[in-house]
């Protein structure tokens, strides 16, 4: 045992020098000499014994060290790195000097084993020795320790060392295994039961040569396997190489062939068109033989009709007949010329660069041949004037001049010759020589101001029918600049035909140029007719130009107008984007005209803003591809939170559905649509900073807020259509063979929740939509109603749509657990329950906010569709009734849920619904219900109409004041002085006045005060303001007398002082000076200090200041909060409510007069507001 136990401690200690764990050694070398165990700490002794290991001056500078600052540490350091760095060296070549020895060491091994063998005696005595030799070289031919045997010796050495009782040095152990979890030790082979012991047993039992070829068979192993996975890699970059390769000569195949046929087709296109030249050039000669023969026929013929016209009165009807006869054949020979000089001019259009200067000088020679041509037929006009032998009058066959006409036409359309040049004087005089050009322009300028003040349409085609040289086109442009100053504004339009003739004919581009911005300007502020001339002008234009001329010169003037002064200017660029759009490149339409309306979005005047957003919707059809679709969407949302109504009704009318059929991105726009309302909801800051609170979860919103989160409402609503659209399109269900009217039933949404099939059209209403609404909502103050009503709609939209079983089965469910109620979630798929289960409030200031601010919600935009009314009268007198006859009702937000009915009194179709659980409430015996029912009837004040206050609501307010618990009767009260604020009805008034009377005939105090706080407010007129100011100062001067609580004089009697010194009008001096003497004799200090101390009790709500306050009796109107700019809100904010607070003491005097009397000249409040 003592031998295992010395073999077991030798191989630990081995492994723990070899791995330097110095420490751990150290740690056993101790336990080792404590245990009296000195044998087996031989070799620890001499290893730390050992000079070379641990040499003395340094382990005595060690003992003598003191602490060291950092800076001498640092070079230290940086010195042990040198000396490290060539230690290392030297090790590496010691150990490859170690490596040589060794082999060399394990032939000599070998020889020696051989001569064992031979001599036993002496292998008896050496054999141990031998052996340890052999091992110790066959271990050294190991290499070093892996790292998953280095982890399966430290867990053996570390079970070795706990079981040996060493636990000093196991916990070292534990500290130098700084890469290890020791404590787990995986499952290997290696991990048995006290291993070290079943290493050494199972080392002692093998021989040297099984371990040696187990060895070497787990290294040639481990060397095939390397090997197998480098060739496995170079096989697969092998393989990606040949694919590459391939791709690349079936590539190169393809050119080279699409080469050669490349290089075929132009060869037989060059031969073709050497072919081509040659028959051109020919038949380019043979043109103009007939040219010079022409000319030669000619001059005969001029000579011919000057013998005709000496002797016309002797041989006319001959002369005429042979005339005739000739001037047909030269027709018919023009005629033919002009079709082979058409040919030939088609030809050389076509043909290759290397023959364009010589067609160019045969077009040259061409063009000067036919001003040859055309200078003829005029001397032959002017020979016939000459003569005066052929009379106008004369019937159409003997008209020799409208024979040369229809010649000279045919002959040459492009020459500068006019239709008068041909008509002679009618008093038998023919025009001179030199005056034949001024006479030539003067008839056309007669002719086209008579054509053109007939009709504008007509001239035009007239016109542009006409052969319009090119001296007459210059004559035209240069005489419009010059007439359009001097032309009516009115009549201006008149121009456009010959302006629009001269800009599509004119071979100057500066001229076309002059004259188009002419176009753009003919009228300074045109209006709308104007402007609708000059854009039909313009298309009518672009389509006869074509796309290179609309887009060279139409689209700059539409760019130079951009920023012109005048907002008509610019809003007939707007109208022009869309308009021209289809006359140009596709390209184009997508870059400069997307740029030009994108800067006309950003303009000030909101008919130019207008306009841009109608043309935006006319140009998207027209885009070449969507990859401007994000820049297009952004312009969207820009133009639908304009702050104009009519910039937002066009985006969300026009814009939004071609954007949607343009870009097919319905899931895009709503998930931005949602994010862009949370986000302006959540810019705004907190209601309250205090953290935690309910009013830090609200925000107050901003003018510009509340319209953007209007608008993108609005524009949920306007997509509510392709919404539905599109989740019928993509039902994946197989029941979805029903009509589209039933698409959405019960079995439908069974069949849904069942299979959890992939729907994300259909879920993206309850899943995304509702709960970011909800979240919405969470954020709206109570002031914001125009933007609940907003909500509201749309809820009522999505019930009509979807249809009610999506209602009850799916809107209702999700809508009671955002309130905190319980819901059947069983048509909900599995995948969505946390989503909806989340929604639950989770805190008592969450269930409050849920209350206040989802419950309106709930009420008026899901029960109150018009298949709910049962289902919302129940849940009503769930709340109002059933709820309050439970202990907690009375103090569980019951502010909160009277808000949320007077919310759905804003909806005059519950009026019924709510009176009739009104009543219930008011002829209960259960006193909380009764006063409930009060703060109800003050609340819902504002939505009713004086038919129904005298008909349901004062009946009421009179049974609770009759009431004889006193709490009831004094919230009554103050629901009369409610209604008494909202109708001025004589008979509505007298009824309060007998019944305010019958209060202050009790004869209690508390019923006074209330009497006195709740009289109708708003009163206008200086001198009444003055008679009741006069009043209320002597009754606090009374009050000043008696013996007031300090309670009482902080919270009433220095607020009402405070109220009514703010309107310094309808006090009397001596009354102000006797009302701040009071104030500085109660609050002890100055008047200054006072109001600053005071400013903090002033800002919370009380009866006595909401009754002088600003919307008190003596109050004035101050700064409002800004109304939110809704085109439709049905009904106005009501007043915050009042907290119940009174005087102590009495304050009785002329109330029925008070109360009855009326502002002159004020009308009747409307019970709307």
């Amino acid at each position: 045992m003592d031998v295992e136990r010395s073999s077991l401690c030798n191989c630990v200690v081995n492994f723990l020098l070899e791995e330097k764990y110095i420490l751990t050694a150290f740690e056993l070398l101790q336990e080792l000499l404590d245990d009296g165990r000195d044998d087996h700490a031989i070799r620890l002794k001499e290893f730390f014994s050992d000079t070379s290991h641990f040499p003395p001056d340094q382990i005595s500078r060690f003992n003598s060290l003191r602490v060291a600052d950092p800076q001498s540490l640092l070079e230290e350091k940086e010195a042990m790195e040198e000396k490290l760095a060539l230690t290392a060296y030297e090790l590496r070549l010691a150990q490859e000097d170690i490596s040589k020895l060794t082999e060399l060491q394990k032939k000599s091994d070998l020889s020696l084993a051989e001569l064992s063998e031979s001599k036993s005696n002496l292998s008896v005595n050496l054999g141990p020795d031998i052996l340890r030799q052999k091992k110790n070289a066959s271990l050294t031919d190991l290499g070093p320790l892996k790292d998953n045997e280095r982890r399966d010796l430290n867990c053996a050495v570390k079970e070795y060392l706990l079981l040996a009782g060493y636990r000093l040095a196991a916990m070292t152990f534990y500290e130098e295994v700084t890469d290890q979890n020791l404590d787990v030790w995986q499952n290997t082979p290696a991990c048995v039961p006290d291993a070290l012991r079943h290493y050494y047993y199972q080392y002692l039992s093998s021989t040297s040569e099984a371990a040696e070829e187990k060895i070497a068979m787990l290294r040639e192993n481990e060397s095939l396997l390397k090997a197998n996975e480098r060739l496995n890699n170079e096989k697969e970059k092998l393989l990606i190489a040949k694919d590459l390769s391939n791709n690349q000569i079936s590539g190169l195949t393809k050119s080279l062939e699409a080469v050669q046929k490349d290089l075929k087709d132009r060869e037989s296109q060059i031969q073709e068109l050497k072919q081509s030249w040659e028959c051109q050039r020919k038949e380019i000669n043979d043109c103009r033989s007939e040219i010079t023969s022409l000319k030669m026929h000619i001059e005969g013929s001029r000579s011919g009709m000057n013998m005709v016209a000496s002797d016309v009165d002797d041989v006319q009807s001959q002369s005429l007949e042979k005339y005739k006869e000739e001037i047909k054949s030269l027709q018919m020979e023009i005629v033919g010329l002009k079709a082979k000089g058409a040919y030939a001019s088609e030809s050389i259009d076509n043909s290759t660069s290397e023959k364009e200067s010589h067609q160019a000088e045969e077009k040259v020679v061409e063009i000067d041949e036919d001003k040859t041509i055309v200078s003829h037929p005029v001397d032959v006009v002017g020979v016939l004037g000459n003569g005066d032998v052929l009379p106008l009058s004369i019937n159409e066959t003997n008209k020799p001049e409208e024979v040369l006409e229809n010649l000279l036409n045919s002959s040459d359309e492009n020459a500068p010759i006019d239709n008068s040049v041909l008509v002679t004087k009618q008093n038998g005089q023919a025009p001179s020589e030199d005056g034949r050009l001024q006479q030539e322009s003067d008839n056309l300028g007669d002719k086209a101001a008579s054509e053109n003040m007939a009709s504008s349409s007509s001239s035009y085609r007239t016109l542009y029918s006409l052969p319009c040289g090119l001296r007459t086109i210059e004559i035209l442009a240069d005489a419009l600049p010059k007439i359009v100053p001097y032309v009516l504004i009115n009549h201006r339009e008149e121009l456009l035909p010959l302006m629009m003739c001269a800009i599509e004919c004119h071979p100057d581009s500066g001229v076309r140029d002059s004259l188009t911005h002419t176009l753009f300007n003919l009228i300074k502020r045109p209006d709308e007719q104007q402007r609708r001339i000059i854009m039909d002008a313009c298309v009518r234009l672009a389509k006869n130009v074509g796309e290179m001329r609309t887009e060279t010169e139409l689209l700059p003037q539409c760019w130079e107008q951009i920023n012109h002064m005048y907002e008509e200017r610019r809003l007939l660029v707007a109208q022009s984007c869309g308009e021209l759009a289809e006359f140009v490149r596709p390209e184009i339409c997508d870059s400069l005209i997307l740029s030009i309306v994108q800067q006309l979005i950003e303009d000030s005047a909101i008919v130019v803003r207008e306009a841009a957003a109608h043309n935006l919707s006319l140009l998207l059809p027209l885009f070449p591809n969507v990859d401007k679709y994000f820049k297009v969407e952004e312009l969207m949302f820009h133009l639908v939170c304009d702050p104009s109504g009519v910039v937002v009704d066009t985006a969300l009318k026009e814009l939004l559905p071609a954007v949607i059929k343009w870009g097919n991105r319905l899931e895009h726009i709503l998930r931005v649509l949602l994010s862009h309302i949370l986000s302006s909801a959540q810019h705004c800051p907190p209601l309250s900073g205090v953290e935690g609170s309910m009013e830090s979860h609200l925000r107050v919103l901003g003018e510009r807020e509340r319209w953007d989160i209007d608008v993108l409402l609005r524009m949920l609503v306007e997509l509510l259509s392709s919404v539905h659209q599109k989740a019928v399109e993509t039902c994946p269900l197989s029941s979805a063979s029903e009509s589209k009217d039933m698409m959405f039933s019960t079995s439908l949404l069974e069949t849904y929740a069942r299979e959890h099939a992939e729907w994300p059209a259909f879920d993206w209403m309850h899943v995304d939509c509702f709960p970011d609404l909800i979240q919405l909502a969470c954020m709206l103050p109570q002031k914001e109603d125009n933007l609940r009503i907003r909500t509201t709609k749309f809820l009522l939209a999505v019930s009509e749509y979807f249809g009610d079983s999506y209602l009850v089965h799916i809107m209702l469910p999700l809508f009671l657990v955002s309130v905190g109620d319980n819901a059947d979630l069983s048509f909900f798929p599995s995948v969505n329950h946390p989503r909806i289960k989340g929604l639950r409030p989770r805190t008592a200031v969450a269930e409050r906010i849920a209350t206040m601010c989802v419950l309106p919600l709930l009420l008026a935009g899901v029960l109150g569709a018009p298949s709910q009314h049962e289902q919302l009268a129940n849940y009503l007198r769930g709340l109002l009734v059933d709820g309050t006859l439970k202990e907690s009702q009375s103090t569980k937000h019951t502010a909160e849920i009277i808000d949320a009915v007077r919310f759905l009194c804003t909806f005059e179709k519950h009026h019924s619904i709510i009176f009739n659980i009104l009543w219930e409430m008011v002829v209960s015996s259960n006193i909380d219900m009764k006063i409930n029912a009060a703060n109800l009837l003050k609340a819902i004040m504002p939505y009713i109409d004086a038919k129904v206050a005298s008909t349901h609501v004062l009946p009421a307010l009179i049974t609770l004041g009759s009431d004889p618990n006193l709490n009831v009767k004094y919230a009554s009260i103050e629901a009369f002085g409610a209604v008494a604020q909202h109708f001025k009805n004589d008979m509505i008034v007298d009824k309060i006045r007998v019944q305010m009377d019958a209060f202050l005939e009790d004869g209690s105090h508390e019923a006074t005060i209330a009497v006195f706080t709740a009289s109708p407010a708003s009163v206008s007129d200086v001198k009444r303001r003055r008679e009741r100011a006069n009043a209320f100062c002597e009754s606090i001067r009374a009050l000043d007398a008696t013996d007031l609580s300090a309670n009482s004089v902080k919270e009433f009697l220095l607020p009402a002082i405070q109220n009514l010194l703010r309107d310094p009008d309808a006090l009397d001096p001596v009354h102000k000076e006797a009302l701040e003497i009071i104030m500085k004799e109660r609050s002890g200090g100055t008047l200054e200090a006072l109001s600053k101390a005071m400013g903090a009790h002033l800002g919370l709500a009380s009866s006595v200041s909401s009754f002088f306050g600003d919307s008190g009796l003596l109050g004035k109107k101050e700064a409002s909060e800004p109304v939110s700019p809704q085109p439709d809100s049905p009904k106005a904010v009501p007043p915050l409510q009042a907290e119940d607070t009174r005087f102590r003491r009495i304050m009785r005097g002329n109330f029925s007069e008070m109360l009855r009397g009326k502002t002159k000249g004020i009308d009747e409040t409307n019970p709307s507001q």
